[in-house]
Formats: C-alpha cells, sequence, structure tokens
C-alpha cells in the first residue's frame, strides 16, 4: 500500500510541476522546474519523458549562459546514458558535469559526481580507479547524511574491496552499507550484504558469525526464491560441517543438492557435491563419498571454478589415503599442488595510488589559481644562458646516474626473482618427493603389519595343532591299537565306541573351525550371500548331533520356521553348528536346547538357547574376542577356543551380528542377526 501511495504521490507532483511549467515566463525559472520534473522522471525510471526535458532545458540554460542548470541537466544526461550502458558518454557527461560544479564550488554536486563515476567503474570491473572516486565522494556523503547515495558508495566500495581480496576492507564497508540499508529498509540489498557478510566471515574462519548472517537471509521475506535457497542453504551446510554438526549439515546440503538439482544451477551444485562428499568422506562413507567428489570435480572444471577444483583435489587426497590407494592419492596431491601455486601466482591486492586519489580531491581548486600575466614578471631577474646551460648540464649528470643506477638495481632484482624461482621449484620438487616417500611408507607400515599379523596366526595354527587336535587323534589311535592287538572284547569295544566317536568328532570340528578361521584371518575368506531358507539349515544340522543328543539325554525343542535370509549358507551353516556343539557340550542329562527364528525390524532373528550350566559375567566379553579362551564341557569335553571366534568373523562378513545372553546355572541363548535381502552401499 505505502508503494502504490508513493506512486500516486508522485505522479501528481509531476503534473503540478508540468503545469505549473506551461505558465512560467522567466527562463531561469523554467531551468529549475524542468530539474525538479527531470529528477521525479528519472526516480521512476521515466527516461525518454527525462531526456525530453533534458534537452529542452540544456537548450534554454545555454541560451540563457545558466552554468548551475547546464552542470545539473548534464549530470543528470550522464545518469542516464549510466543506466543505458553507454559509458563513454556516461563518463564524458560525469567529467564535464564536475568542471561546472567545481567552478561553481558546488563541494556536494562535485562529491555525487565523483560517487557516480566511481560506481559506473566498478560496475565495469575497474575496482581500482572506481575505488578513487568514490573514497573521494565519502566524506562529504557522510558530511550530509545522504543516505540513499551512501548506500550505494558503501556498497560499491566493498564490491570493489571483494574484488580486489581485499577482504578486510570489504568487510568494514559491507557492515556500514548494512547499517544505512537497515534505516532506509532496502530488503534487496540488506539480502545482499548479508550474503557477502556471511561469505567474508567464512573466509576469516569465523563460521559462528558466518552461520548467523546465512540464517539472516533465509529469514527475511526473499527467503521463499529458490535462487536465494540454492545459494545460502550449500553455504550454509558447509559451516555446520566445520564444527562437525552433521545433523545439520546434512539437512542443508541435502536441500540445497534437491533445490539446485532441480532450477539447474550449476554454480550451487558443486558447492553442495563437494560438501557432501566432505560430510560422508568424514562419516566413513567412502563409495558415496567418491561418486559425489567426481561429479563435483567434472562440474569444477566444466565451470572452471578454480577454487571448487582445489578442494575437490584435496577431498579426493584424503578419501584415495583413507583407501590406502597411495599411488591415486599422490596424482591428487600434486594436482593440489600445482592448481593451488598457479592461483598464488594470479592473486593480486592492487595498491591505490593516494597521490592520484589527493589529485581528484584536490582538482576542482586547478581552475581558481590565478593565471600570471607575463608581461608582469620582472626581467631582470631572469636567468642568461650560461647559467641555463650549466642548469641543464648538471640536471643531464644527475638524470644519467640515476639511469644507471635505475640499471644496476633492475639487473639485481631480476637476479634476485630467478634465484627465487629456483628455490621455489626446487622446494616444490622436495615438497613433492618428501609425500610421495611419506605414502610409500605408509604403505611399507601396512604391509609390514599385515606380514606381523599372518606371523601370528601361522603360530597360533601350529600352536592349536601340537596340542588340541595330537590329543583327538592321539585317543583315536589307541582305540585302533588296542583292536589290532585284540585286547579288546567285542563288549568293550561296543562301550567305547560312543567315547570313540566323540573325539573323531571333536576332531572333525576342530579341523573345519581351524581351516575357515585361518582363511578369515589371513583375508581370504569371501562371503557368496544368496537367498536360503533357514529352516532346511536347522533340520540338516540337527540330523548330525541326534545321537549325541539321545547319548546325553538331552531333549530338543524344534520351533523354527520356514523363513528366507540373505547371506552365505555355507557359513551360515559352520555358524549354527558350531552354536549346536556349544549347546550340547555345555548341557547335562534332562536340560533342553530350543532353536528358534522371527523378523525384527526387515531383519532375520535365529537364537539356539539351552538350560545348560551357563556362563559367568567375566567370561562373556571373552567369547567372541579371545580365541585362546576354551572351557570343559559336562562330559568334560575338550574345546580349542575357535568356534566362537570363527563364528563372530562369518556372521559380520555378512552384514550380520552376534551376541548372548547367559545367566550362570540357568543357561544360555546366542542370537544371530543376518538381513533378508542386499543391504543397500
Amino acid at each position: 500500500m505505502l508503494s502504490i501511495f508513493i506512486g500516486f504521490s508522485q505522479t501528481d507532483d509531476i503534473d503540478n510541476l508540468t503545469l505549473e511549467l506551461a505558465f512560467q515566463e522567466q527562463d531561469s525559472l523554467k531551468v529549475e522546474t524542468s530539474l525538479k520534473l527531470i529528477k521525479l522522471l528519472y526516480n521512476i525510471n521515466d527516461y525518454e519523458r527525462a531526456l525530453e526535458y533534458i534537452l529542452k532545458s540544456e537548450k534554454l540554460s545555454n541560451n540563457i549562459n545558466y552554468n548551475k542548470g547546464i552542470a545539473e541537466i548534464t549530470y543528470y544526461k550522464s545518469l542516464i546514458y549510466a543506466q543505458k550502458n553507454d559509458y563513454i558518454n556516461a563518463v564524458s557527461g560525469y567529467n564535464k558535469s564536475k568542471a561546472l560544479f567545481n567552478s561553481l564550488n558546488d563541494t556536494l554536486s562535485v562529491a555525487k559526481v565523483n560517487n557516480s563515476i566511481g560506481l559506473i567503474e566498478i560496475k565495469r570491473g575497474n575496482y581500482n580507479k572506481g575505488l578513487q572516486f568514490s573514497l573521494a565522494a565519502i566524506k562529504e556523503l557522510e558530511k550530509r547524511n545522504l543516505v540513499k547515495d551512501l548506500n550505494l558508495a558503501y556498497s560499491s566500495l566493498a564490491k570493489a574491496y571483494y574484488n580486489i581480496n581485499l577482504h578486510e576492507k570489504a568487510l568494514e564497508f559491507y557492515l556500514k552499507a548494512l547499517d544505512v540499508q537497515l534505516k532506509t529498509n532496502d530488503v534487496y540489498a540488506i539480502n545482499e550484504s548479508h550474503s557477502k557478510l556471511a561469505e567474508l566471515y567464512s573466509n576469516k574462519k569465523e563460521h559462528r558469525k558466518a552461520i548467523e548472517y546465512y540464517e539472516k537471509v533465509l529469514e527475511s521475506s526473499a527467503s521463499d526464491n529458490d535462487s536465494i535457497k540454492g545459494y545460502v542453504f550449500p553455504k550454509l551446510g558447509g559451516e555446520y560441517l566445520k564444527f562437525n554438526d552433521y545433523d545439520k549439515a546434512t539437512k542443508y546440503l541435502i536441500q540445497g543438492y534437491n533445490i539446485n538439482t532441480r532450477i539447474q544451477n550449476k554454480a550451487g551444485l558443486l558447492l553442495a557435491l563437494n560438501n557432501l562428499g566432505d560430510l560422508n568422506l568424514k562419516q566413513g562413507r567412502l563409495n558415496i563419498a567418491e561418486k559425489q567428489l567426481l561429479d563435483a570435480g567434472e562440474l569444477a572444471k566444466s565451470l572452471k571454478n578454480k577454487t571448487e577444483l582445489l578442494r575437490h583435489y584435496k577431498l579426493m587426497k584424503s578419501l584415495d589415503s583413507t583407501r590406502r590407494r597411495f599411488d591415486r592419492a599422490f596424482v591428487w596431491q600434486r594436482e593440489y599442488y600445482e592448481l593451488n601455486n598457479s592461483l598464488k601466482k594470479s592473486e593480486f591486492k592492487p595498491v591505490i595510488n593516494k597521490e592520484k586519489l589527493f589529485d581528484i580531491e584536490v582538482n576542482s581548486n586547478l581552475d581558481k589559481k590565478p593565471k600570471q600575466d607575463n608581461n608582469s614578471i620582472n626581467k631582470s631577474v631572469l636567468p642568461n644562458n650560461t647559467e641555463i646551460n650549466k642548469t641543464i648540464d648538471k640536471y643531464k649528470f644527475f638524470l644519467y646516474a640515476l639511469l644507471a643506477l635505475l640499471i644496476v638495481v633492475l639487473t639485481l632484482l631480476v637476479l634476485v626473482y630467478l634465484k627465487r624461482n629456483s628455490n621455489i621449484k626446487y622446494t616444490q620438487d622436495l615438497e613433492e618427493k618428501n609425500v610421495k616417500i611419506q605414502i610409500q611408507n605408509e604403505a611399507f607400515l601396512e604391509q609390514t603389519k599385515h606380514l606381523e599379523n599372518v606371523n601370528n596366526v601361522k603360530d597360533k595354527l601350529f600352536s592349536i595343532v601340537s596340542h588340541d587336535l595330537k590329543d583327538s587323534l592321539s585317543s583315536i589311535n589307541g582305540f585302533i591299537d588296542l583292536l589290532k592287538d585284540g585286547s579288546l572284547s567285542r563288549e568293550e569295544f561296543d562301550n567305547l565306541i560312543p567315547e570313540l566317536s566323540e573325539n573323531a568328532n571333536n576332531a572333525s570340528l576342530l579341523l573345519f573351525n581351524l581351516l575357515n578361521w585361518s582363511k578369515s584371518q589371513m583375508q581370504s575368506l569371501e562371503p557368496k550371500p544368496s537367498l536360503f531358507d533357514i529352516q532346511e539349515v536347522f533340520e540338516t544340522k540337527l540330523r548330525l548331533i541326534e545321537q549325541r543328543m539321545e547319548s546325553k539325554g538331552i531333549d530338543l525343542i524344534d520351533h523354527s520356521l520356514r523363513d528366507f535370509a540373505y547371506a552365505d549358507r555355507s557359513m551360515f551353516e559352520i555358524v549354527i553348528q558350531n552354536l549346536l556343539a556349544n549347546a550340547l557340550k555345555f548341557c547335562k542329562s534332562g536340560d533342553t536346547i530350543t532353536v528358534s527364528n522371527h523378523i525384527s525390524n526387515g531383519t532375520c532373528i535365529v537364537s539356539v538357547a539351552d538350560t545348560g550350566i551357563g556362563i559367568s559375567k567375566e567370561n562373556i566379553s571373552k567369547l567372541f574376542n579371545d580365541s585362546t579362551f576354551t572351557t570343559m564341557g559336562t562330559d568334560n569335553e575338550k574345546g580349542t577356543g575357535l568356534g566362537l571366534s570363527i563364528c563372530k568373523e562369518l556372521v559380520e562378513l555378512n552384514q550380520g551380528k552376534i551376541w548372548v545372553e547367559s545367566t550362570q546355572g540357568v543357561g544360555s541363548t546366542f542370537y544371530v542377526q543376518l538381513p533378508k535381502s542386499r543391504p543397500s552401499s
């Protein structure tokens, strides 16, 4: 409503001034009224009508030699040229109007012209030149507290300083601009200042401040715009990532990725992908991180965004180092160094020429210096020709000496420059060699560690074979020798058959576990998952222990159901066989073994429970982690300690979990959790 009211008010003012102009007879008054009309038309962007009045008023001002009118009309004509991007006519008009304002001692108008020249130069990318003009205008504008002009001046100065990498000065002027914009409620300008301030604080590593200003952009009335969200979300997510606040970082980065994908904003998408890659790398999701970073690299190259490409190289080096792909990590490191060095060489921070700036400020005084009449100079004080020649010779000597000194200095500078370049190249080569050596050393250490682990496995295998396996086989050999010698009667032989069978089963299970455990320790055991029926596995394995259960007087309760799991069936069979053997080992006559399975949260839970002797609290922690830990069964059955260790290895290879719940004297229940379908990456 306010903007509509202002629009009607301005229209009424224009109509009144047009009517007033028609009845005025004095030429200077007509010019003044025309100027008021021109200003109003310029403010509502009606440049064509403003130009009509400018041409008429310019002709009238020239006819009556009205310099004040000519100066202001020329200035407004230049403003319109600037709006139409006619740089040459705009600057020419600005210079003409400034000369006239200087002659009239109108310091405020000179400041406005300087500010306008600064604006157009900064807009065209001539930042150094634009800075000089805008700085020359600031003092006068601040003294008069011209809010609208100060808003333009501060914003342009901040933009210029930002683009020549003087970020501290840019920060100073964006804060000044924001203060003015808040007073005038300029929403668009406020959002732009908030965004730039957030970026500048991020560069200073003041990430809390950066987050504060990015969130102010999102709180504004313009925050529903997808372009603004697409710009802010990836940056805000990146700031939260600096604090390892993964939840908020994930929230903003995913929103930023989706919005930029939808609106096809490649610059925002690049930033979102690089930050998402960094986030997933820190959280160990290496496959996802690699895909996102590779996509980011392609985008950075297509957009020629060297800053994000440099970050891409650094993240890829970290990713491949984490994966032990040191040869590829070295390549990324080299790419990073080369690009970083080229960026450092291209950086520049131009120094503002204060002498030239001073010249702009005092230029208005040059025209006011009175010209000296040559006739008024006392000819008697002029030097004669001889004195003039001596003076010239003296200056020539100084000039030649200065030139010689300059040549010597330039030669020294060239030598220093060449030496410095040589040192830089040597340092870079040395750094690259050091990185390569470091990566190779890490690879050697990893190989050494692996060889030590393999050697430890070998020692453990020999230890197990020399003790447990030897005992079982010796017992079997003893029975065979007694049979060969005929020392056993038929009745004695029949009584010893269960013990002989037990020893044979122990030796078989030991060899079975030993083979699979050694494979897993040497990293050569790879699962081949498929869908299989759990109930079939139970049926097969229960048949193997039926006879032993009967001989020990143990009851079986089978609650297994027909259901499917996604894992390596042979590995699962090893796990079930070990769990059933353990349950049988620690049960006595009259105890019960119960097998069952059910579905929980989309996974399959299998359990083997017994009412045996149970496990003490201090021993539960040793079950899956200590391959040397073993205890005697209820009939003094021996074990190797490998059974549950290999169970844990095999279950985890199949993306599952294994755990136990036990109470001493009551019994134990072992649980195995497996996926029901192929796990997502």
